[in-house]
């Protein structure tokens, strides 16, 4: 998997086919979409109009929290193939626990099921805690191959982020730019990118890949498609890094995986 990938969250079906197309065009080959972001048919028109063999992308999709149980996750795991036009996923996610519906553990030995039939290569989970992981690898003996979680220089998430490396559990960050908002005025990381040369975006994504984190940046401007990639040629050193790092306030923009129970 690249641990640089595209997503395509609040990008609506009919921008969709233009905004992946130009991620596929800036050089992404990993491209990150869900069933509840209603884009996956556009995002399949892009990946079918472009001239890249199939097995050089990367395409991640997500089942939502309505669709939780044994034969309704196979149902809609068909119904997300049909609309992307794809054959097989390279990873297929649960998109959030809902701790109050309690179905994840069933629904995990669906993924194990569409993982076995070939049509994921890889399964994994998104926004679990460390508890929602442990019952599913108590319960199935196999261990999720990615988490995706929000994960920005706010909420840094180091007590899962050292649960997913003792597992060989890969951490995604999704809002790996905090989703804009004023993180990106930050004063601190305003004086890093001047630093090196690079605008602020640059100088996050450029933090997160540093620590190990696979990233997502979502944007339909091509030219912030194109600055969200180029962010090979750069490095931060340890000062640029301690000082990201203290940015941590824990605090998150979406809700925690604990309370978040909405089935619409």
């Amino acid at each position: 998997m690249p641990q640089l990938g595209f997503g395509v969250w609040q990008v609506p079906d009919a921008e969709a086919a233009d905004a992946v197309g130009a991620a596929l065009e800036a050089g992404y080959r990993s491209i990150d979409t869900a069933a509840i972001y209603e884009n996956e048919k556009g995002t399949g028109q892009a990946l079918a109009s472009s001239d890249i063999p199939r097995d050089e992308l990367f395409v991640t999709t997500k089942l939502w929290n309505s669709e939780q149980g044994f034969d309704s996750t196979l149902r809609a795991f068909d119904a997300s193939l049909e609309r992307l036009g794809l054959e097989y996923v390279d990873l297929y996610l649960i998109h959030w626990p809902v701790p109050e519906q309690d179905r994840y553990a069933e629904t995990w030995k669906a993924l194990e099921r569409i993982l076995a039939d070939g049509r994921a290569r890889a399964i994994g989970v998104s926004n679990f805690h460390p508890s929602h992981l442990q019952r599913v690898i108590d319960e199935s003996g196999t261990v999720p191959a990615l988490n995706q979680i929000e994960l920005h220089p706010r909420l840094q998430q180091p007590v899962p982020r050292a649960y997913h490396a003792d597992q060989g559990i890969a951490t995604e960050a999704w809002s790996p730019l905090g989703q804009g908002k004023d993180l990106l005025q930050d004063p601190v990381l305003t004086g890093i990118a001047e630093k090196h040369g690079r605008t602020v975006a640059q100088v996050v994504l450029r933090w997160h890949l540093q620590i190990g984190n696979v990233v997502i940046p979502k944007s339909v401007t091509p030219s912030r498609i194109r600055e969200n990639i180029d962010v090979f040629g750069f490095e931060l050193d340890a000062a640029d890094m301690g000082a990201v790092e203290a940015l941590n306030s824990d605090s998150r923009l979406g809700p925690d995986p604990d309370d978040m129970n909405w089935l619409g």
